[in-house]
């Protein structure tokens, strides 16, 4: 979408506020033992008492309130009660919610316990990669320059970019025009403008450039089986930069 009025932006916020505290008090459970249904409930909790509705399960009847995948399963992973986190485990929580017509989406991945100093780095490229694409953000810049700008983030690190995710519009659904790729492409033209809503989510691995997707028509996990990350703002385009809502 792109806002109209200041009444866009503050309905934008608040449910930016709804996924991003969901997404946090997720992330402070995330511990050895824990299993990842335990997360979601958490997670539903959070978005209930703000009023929110889980954009998975109203767009797409996803199993779960939100998505929690874990190591080399890098999106879209189903909570359950069988998926127990174990020390040294990286788990990504991906909240997204719709509150009074307007749509908001964010993640994180957090460490479980004493992870390994390779994961820590991922963790800490991956977060970097998002502020260096939040940095290309104005009305007027060229939407490839995010994908420029993750890429070489995580080449600095010796990491790969996923290349077939990508960030999206979002504010009236989950998934709107355009899309937000993470690798940069001279042909893409498309310019940001004024008020734009969108998503950007670099996702980082070890290895793979590409996920593919599980037998339960939902994960989605990295091709090559190394350790994925990924980090998620939904953010507002101005001429000043981005107003970041989660």
């Amino acid at each position: 979408m792109s806002i109209t009025d200041e009444q866009d932006i503050e309905g934008l916020k608040r449910a930016g506020a709804a996924v991003a505290e969901a997404r946090d008090v997720m992330g402070a459970h995330a511990a050895p033992g824990v299993t990842t249904a335990e997360l979601d409930a958490i997670g539903k909790e959070v978005l209930d008492r703000h009023g929110a509705r889980s954009a998975p399960q109203l767009a797409y009847d996803f199993p779960g309130v939100t998505c929690i995948s874990v190591n080399e399963r890098i999106a879209h992973g189903i909570p359950s009660r069988d998926c127990v986190l174990r020390a040294g485990d990286l788990v990504n929580i991906d909240v997204s919610a719709e509150l009074d017509g307007y749509w908001a989406d964010t993640g994180a991945s957090f460490a479980v316990g004493a992870v390994s100093p390779q994961a820590q780095k991922l963790l800490r490229t991956t977060r970097l990669a998002l502020e260096d694409a939040l940095a290309q953000v104005r009305a007027g810049a060229p939407l490839n320059g995010i994908g420029r700008a993750v890429e070489r983030r995580a080449k600095q690190g010796g990491f790969k970019v996923i290349r077939n995710l990508c960030g999206h519009g979002v504010g009236r659904h989950i998934h709107e025009k355009p899309d937000v790729p993470n690798v940069f492409d001279a042909r893409n033209r498309t310019v940001l403008h004024d008020g734009l809503v969108i998503t950007i989510e670099p996702f980082l691995t070890l290895g793979a450039t590409t996920v593919v997707e599980e037998d339960d028509g939902w994960t989605l996990r990295s091709s090559d089986g190394s350790l994925g990350a990924q980090f998620e703002h939904t953010l507002i385009v101005t001429a000043n930069g981005p107003i970041v809502v989660t």
